[in-house]
């Protein structure tokens, strides 16, 4: 099973995600099967906090992927539906 989930990157105190669609038994951090976007929570322009792909979100979305609780959030932040 596939889930769009975040994937933790930056140095201590400076947390930054990538958002991909990794298969459920990977970790983490793990291996991704594709890149879909970034989560900047510390960026203060709203803008440019949530960067997405969102015809390879709505292509996963399609295929069956489910996004995680913080996913879905963010992609109802965006306008998708999840």
């Amino acid at each position: 099973m596939v889930k769009l989930r975040l994937k933790r990157i930056g140095r201590n105190h400076t947390a930054f995600y990538r958002i991909g669609a990794m298969d459920i038994r990977n970790p983490r951090d793990g291996r991704v099967l594709e890149y879909l976007g970034a989560y900047d929570p510390q960026n203060k322009d709203s803008a440019k906090q949530l960067v997405l792909n969102s015809e390879r979100v709505q292509a996963w979305l399609k295929r069956g992927a489910q996004p995680t609780d913080t996913v879905a959030a963010l992609l109802k932040k965006a306008g998708i539906k999840a």
